[in-house]
């Protein structure tokens, strides 16, 4: 005697999470360190964006201690106390960026063909300063309390 009964099956081309058609989708997520303060630049358009580079080590370290770092251009249209946040940024803040993706073609001065992976953030988060802002903040944290004590 079988106690499993079969249920039936849902088709595979169902996604059974959602009802909404399926949209195509490329998406980042990074962890790394911004390259340089994050600048405020004006489109053709006249809206500004605000633009950085991060670097994201990848692989196992080598035998003098350093790593592999991969470069991305970041591109930021985020308006008010977040872009105000992400342009106070230093350089070395470690980040988590959420990021759309686009690879698009253009001719460069030469004439020759390129390609670029264009990253348009929807999301980021500062997961911590870089250490010279600590120390500098420390000292000056000990030196303002000295001061309140004399």
């Amino acid at each position: 005697m079988q106690s499993f009964r079969l249920l039936p099956r849902a088709a595979s081309s169902l996604r059974a999470f959602s009802t909404s058609s399926p949209r195509p989708l490329a998406k980042m997520q990074l962890i790394g360190r911004l390259a340089d303060t994050p600048e405020l630049m004006p489109t053709s358009t006249g809206r500004e964006l605000v633009r950085y580079t991060l670097g994201v080590s990848t692989g196992p370290r080598a035998e003098d201690g350093t790593r592999s770092v991969s470069w991305f251009r970041v591109s930021s249209f985020s308006e008010g106390p977040q872009r105000d946040l992400l342009l106070s940024l230093p350089k070395g803040t470690q980040m988590y960026v959420e990021a759309d993706a686009k690879m698009d073609t253009y001719n460069d001065q030469e004439g020759k063909q390129r390609i670029a992976l264009n990253l348009l953030q929807r999301n980021f988060e500062a997961l911590s300063r870089p250490q010279h802002s600590r120390e500098t903040s420390t000292t000056s944290d000990a030196e303002s309390h000295a001061s309140l004590v004399e």
